[in-house]
């Protein structure tokens, strides 16, 4: 006979915590949390998201709607203009190999840092936080990335796109 006593589990939290989508408010509260400032606007029904961080702006684009004003899905983008020019494939080849998370497109003359949070099948709020910190740790990395690229000559530059106007929402 064993003397010892088995650990309960850890108890599962209440499913009252536990959000199946989400609304534009508590993805911009987790982007508070996470350490950035957000600016709200309203385009028809919909709630955009805009904030930045390194300096350089990004956007909440929405999914796949559940209840209104609710969201399963989401994604984090930040285009960047390219001056002079595409990227060389060799910097967008090497972000994938070396990163998970974050993908990268090339759309003419942008190019695009995006990353995907899925709430479907349920997540939590400090989940959602850290997802946004993740989404800003590969910011870095990939401004960082473009910075360092180790080619011939140095790879056009990237910037901003240009962000419409809106309210600013303070953290």
């Amino acid at each position: 006979m064993n003397d010892h006593q088995h650990d309960t589990p850890p108890q599962a939290e209440d499913n009252a915590s536990i959000l199946n989508s989400v609304s534009p408010q508590q993805i911009a509260e987790a982007i508070k949390t996470a350490g950035c400032a957000v600016t709200l606007s309203e385009q028809g029904d919909v709630v955009l998201l805009h904030s930045a961080s390194h300096g350089i702006g990004f956007q909440v684009l929405w999914g796949n709607a559940g209840a209104p004003g609710e969201y399963a899905d989401f994604t984090l983008s930040c285009p960047l203009r390219v001056q002079g020019g595409a990227l060389p494939d060799a910097i967008l080849h090497e972000w994938h190999r070396s990163k998970r998370f974050a993908r990268v497109a090339q759309h003419g003359d942008f190019v695009v840092l995006e990353m995907d949070v899925v709430a479907a099948g349920g997540v939590s709020a400090p989940h959602l936080a850290v997802m946004l910190q993740i989404w800003i740790q590969m910011m870095g990395q990939f401004f960082l990335h473009l910075r360092n690229y180790p080619g011939e000559a140095a790879p056009p530059a990237a910037v901003p796109a240009a962000e419409p106007a809106a309210e600013t929402v303070a953290g």
